[in-house]
């Protein structure tokens, strides 16, 4: 876990996602590559974005769920960051361009999520049929958002395939862990 990360104060109510190990290797990897003006797509309870803007980037939190924008805002203001909060289904209501694009999406199948009983990991985790609905919208739209020379940090699972996503975009693989029952990646995306 990165530094910041480790001295947060961060509370989730209702049914948004707790930072767990994903959330913390991805958080390591803000911490040492988001700069400027950072879009954190689906952000739950705000730990990228609070990450980034402790790091003295300006950042956009953006999520679908209302009780997720709440509670980002509460974690910001609880860890002495501000940002600009925004409803939105992805890129749905997103304008201008960013150096950095966060996103810690949902990236299990539905079906083996169907036997857990917490709402806040199902939510947070259900990616669809293949586990790869929203990371499949994600890298079609992103470069679009991008500043020229920006970069995308994206959270991966070995259940979606990450290695073939490194190599058809270009990425970088900039860490990677095992947990469980799955190797978790972060990727490093460019324009």
């Amino acid at each position: 876990m990165g530094l910041i990360a480790e001295k947060l104060e961060l509370k989730c109510s209702g049914d948004v996602y707790f930072p767990r190990e994903d959330s913390f290797l991805l958080a390591e990897a803000v911490e040492k590559h988001a700069v400027g003006k950072v879009l954190d797509i689906g952000t739950g309870s705000g730990i990228q974005g609070i990450v980034a803007a402790k790091n003295g980037c300006s950042v956009l939190f953006s999520d679908i769920d209302d009780e997720a924008i709440k509670c980002a805002k509460e974690n910001a203001r609880a860890n002495g960051v501000a940002g600009t909060f925004v409803r939105s289904d992805i890129f749905s209501n997103i304008k201008g361009k960013f150096n950095t694009i966060i996103f810690n999406p949902p990236y299990l199948p539905s079906k083996p999520l169907a036997v857990m009983e917490k709402k806040d990991v199902q939510t947070a985790l259900d990616g669809g049929k293949d586990g790869r609905e929203l990371i499949d919208l994600f890298l079609e739209g992103y470069g679009r958002f991008l500043e020229r020379d920006g970069i995308a940090l994206l959270l991966e699972s070995s259940h979606n395939l990450y290695e073939n996503d490194a190599i058809k975009y270009g990425a970088q693989i900039l860490m990677k862990r095992h947990y469980f029952f799955e190797d978790l990646a972060v990727l490093l995306l460019h324009m």
